[in-house]
């Protein structure tokens, strides 16, 4: 198993514009593709205006079927550029768990 967390820094105050559009549409889209979401974030205190969240995957080929299968879906398509125009930066990191972990 291995966790995707993708953080994304949003123009000042696009926080509701993002949370809205992406509970309203994208969401959808995006769970019937990518499989498993564990967690979606935005931030409250320390760096502001950031939205992180993490998906699990199998294992990197498992990610890489699911991201193609999303990518191509001309629903997405179509969303994409709706949820671009909020963004600043991307930052995106593969997560292994440790031994320990309760999400292992």
């Amino acid at each position: 198993m291995l966790y995707e967390m993708r953080t994304y820094r949003l123009k000042t105050g696009a926080v509701p514009a993002y949370l809205a559009l992406v509970g309203e549409d994208g969401l959808a889209i995006q769970r019937q593709h990518l499989g498993t979401l564990v967690g979606y974030f935005h931030s409250e205190i320390g760096r502001l205006n950031e939205i992180v969240h993490i998906w699990a995957y199998s294992d990197l080929n498992d990610r890489d079927a699911r991201r193609a299968a999303l990518a191509a879906d001309p629903r997405w398509q179509a969303f994409l550029p709706r949820l671009q125009a909020l963004i600043e930066e991307m930052e995106n990191k593969i997560l292994k768990p440790a031994p320990f972990s309760p999400l292992g």
